[in-house]
């Protein structure tokens, strides 16, 4: 009870703080944003609660009519357009790509908010060297992270452009010590390192990799194979969003679980049937309204995310397991829904997976899942391979799924986020 009652004392002065910036935030945005001055037809809000009454949530089906009807930015501007300096676009997994501009300042508060997330992971100016092993395109990316271990004082080093083989010399030719990329990117550097004795038997200097970009950095599963390939090396995971910047990171006493950056966002989980606020330890989507993007700001914006919500013991809001799924990502299979990132921790389990496709077969208006694993050219017997991880995926799922396993090298392989869920029509 004391400790339930010293919570709620943290809680309420938190929730002080968010409201007294949001409400900064909103006495600009309903004078000079016309999305959200359309948006807010009654903008009398004296509290934290009344605007949780009367902003209506926001989706990104909103978000793709609005850039429709004002192309090619959409409407969502406090400034005028000179005032913007960084245009960034979304990577498009959950829909169409939407454009985003930031202003200096908009720009200058996402460098700040991963400043917090490398000093919390323990990154040193002057010491450390980070890798950016992927293509800078226009998606939000690791931009920001780059910028801002620059700026802090480190050694930053962008990865483009190059071979896996050429990207691992680099890191030991410039003793790298720390790698931010996706989970996926760093099994698949890890993977071609075993693979190359000069690789593996190197003397190296990494000691942290960060992942983001996917699920599965806060998956023990995950995690642990990463650990097996990087021995002594620290996963940090963290998330967000183009639409918002940096969200949360991990909690630095508890790997399993993401801490939400809340001077910067004034963060909701709901649950999706009823739009209400779930209870501590529940599950629900993340709604997000930013604190500090002034120029394009997302106001309870829906992200689509499924999170289960749980406080720190000084009240910070935490994510139990990180992000545990997309709700548009969620299919039914003969009357059981599966999330793509259960279905990523299953295969996990085996250490014979090196990559894994699961093709969506739909037959008329039956649905069946197929997967395609890639095992090692050492697996001599790929049939019992099979029939392990389809009784895995039976037991978890009470489904039969089909599993054909092929030899290492023959799906692809992704630098950012990875695309290994298939549709095919028969």
């Amino acid at each position: 009870m004391l400790r339930s009652e010293e919570i709620d004392r943290f809680r309420h002065a938190i929730r002080a703080r968010q409201w007294e910036r949001l409400r900064a935030l909103l006495d600009t945005v309903l004078m000079t944003n016309p999305f959200h001055r359309k948006r807010l037809m009654n903008p009398t809000m004296e509290t934290l609660e009344d605007f949780v009454r009367l902003c209506p949530l926001m989706t990104k089906r909103v978000l793709v009519q609005d850039r429709e009807n004002f192309p090619p930015y959409g409407s969502n501007h406090t400034y005028p357009l000179e005032n913007y300096t960084r245009f960034c676009q979304t990577s498009g997994t959950t829909g169409p790509p939407l454009t985003w501009l930031d202003s200096r300042d908009d720009w200058g508060g996402m460098l700040n908010l991963w400043q917090v997330i490398f000093d919390e992971f323990g990154v040193q100016p002057g010491e450390d060297r980070l890798f950016f092993p992927f293509s800078f395109g226009p998606f939000l990316g690791f931009w920001t992270a780059f910028e801002a271990a620059s700026r802090i004082g480190c050694l930053v080093i962008p990865g483009g452009g190059m071979s896996t083989n050429a990207r691992l010399q680099l890191m030991l030719d410039h003793q790298v010590t720390v790698i931010c990329t996706t989970p996926t990117y760093a099994l698949h550097l890890g993977d071609l390192k075993e693979q190359n004795d000069s690789f593996r038997q190197g003397k190296w200097s990494l000691r942290s990799i960060i992942v983001a970009g996917e699920l599965g950095g806060s998956q023990p599963e995950i995690r642990d194979r990463i650990a097996r390939l990087w021995p002594g090396v620290q996963v940090l995971d963290h998330h967000g969003l183009t639409e918002t910047g940096p969200v949360s990171y991990q909690d630095p006493a508890d790997a399993g679980r993401l801490r939400v950056l809340e001077d910067a966002y004034f963060a909701e989980v709901l649950d999706p049937a009823t739009g209400k606020e779930v209870l501590e330890g529940a599950s629900g989507e993340l709604v997000l309204s930013t604190l500090h993007r002034l120029g394009s700001p997302m106001l309870r914006y829906r992200t689509g995310d499924l999170v289960r919500k749980v406080y720190a013991e000084d009240g910070g809001l935490c994510l139990e397991g990180g992000i545990l799924g997309r709700l548009d990502d969620m299919i039914c299979v003969r009357g059981v829904n599966i999330y793509p990132s259960a279905v990523d921790g299953v295969l996990r389990r085996f250490p014979e997976v090196v990559e894994y496709q699961v093709r969506e077969v739909r037959q008329g208006a039956l649905l069946d899942l197929k997967l395609v694993v890639e095992v090692p050219l050492s697996v001599r017997d790929t049939a019992a391979v099979a029939e392990r991880i389809g009784l895995a995926l039976r037991d978890t799922f009470q489904l039969r799924m089909d599993v054909e396993v092929v030899p290492q090298g023959t799906l692809p392989r992704f630098e950012f986020k990875a695309r290994r869920w298939i549709k095919e029509l028969r």
